[in-house]
């Protein structure tokens, strides 16, 4: 059945909320350009679950005009009342790669106490490959919040940044599966470096872990 991009632009104005929902949706399957046009004008619908549905779209069709996007995605991460949404924008631009975003990011995580959207943030930092997110991917590393800090974890690894290694081993005796796991998968990334000898001693070890998933997951990383 094909969808008039007319016909989703009157569900996306309906008062009824299921179908706003349902064509916030829909855009996925017309023509990304026209998408991104309809989709901007639902970025401040009253409903935080049709903001969410929009905000988490921008991760693909945010790529017709990135600029544009980081607008609605800075704004979305500075003054949507929902965590969920701000959390989504973050996603979104770690997504798109919008390095522009960096300062952005820093202020929203130092300045909110939601845990979910400090989370999207540490691994957006990840995704963005910024090597000056070191310094707040070392302070999640202490955060309170456990998923926050395993997310810091993965982030770490993904930076590659040499500073990150002797902040990662101090995890290999951690007693929560999940935190060994991360860790084996964040030091993977350092193999193809030249830091590789740094973190052999250690994925060896944990590729001997009484957990099978995290022995596995350090087995599959090491030469």
């Amino acid at each position: 059945m094909v969808i008039a991009p007319d016909q989703i632009k009157q569900q996306l104005a309906s008062e009824d909320l299921g179908q706003r929902l349902r064509a916030v949706n829909l855009l996925r399957e017309i023509d990304p350009a026209v998408a991104f046009e309809l989709i901007q004008t639902v970025i401040d619908d009253p409903s935080s679950r049709v903001r969410y549905a929009a905000i988490s779209q921008f991760s693909t069709l945010g790529t017709q005009d990135q600029d544009t996007a980081l607008t609605v995605l800075r704004g979305a991460l500075y003054h949507d009342s929902e965590a969920d949404v701000k959390a989504a924008a973050a996603d979104s631009i770690g997504a798109l790669k919008l390095v522009e975003a960096y300062d952005d990011l820093v202020n929203a995580y130092n300045n909110t106490s939601e845990w979910i959207v400090q989370m999207s943030i540490v691994a957006c930092l990840g995704e963005l490959g910024v090597s000056r997110g070191f310094e707040l991917l070392q302070q999640a590393l202490q955060s309170e919040n456990n998923l926050v800090a395993l997310t810091a974890i993965g982030a770490l690894g993904e930076l590659k940044d040499p500073r990150g290694i002797p902040l990662l081993l101090a995890f290999e005796q951690d007693d929560d599966w999940q935190v060994r796991h991360r860790l084996a998968q964040a030091l993977g990334n350092y193999i193809q470096t030249p830091q590789a000898d740094e973190v052999l001693p250690t994925l060896t070890l944990l590729a001997q872990d009484k957990s099978e998933i995290v022995a596995e997951t350090a087995r599959y990383h090491l030469p």
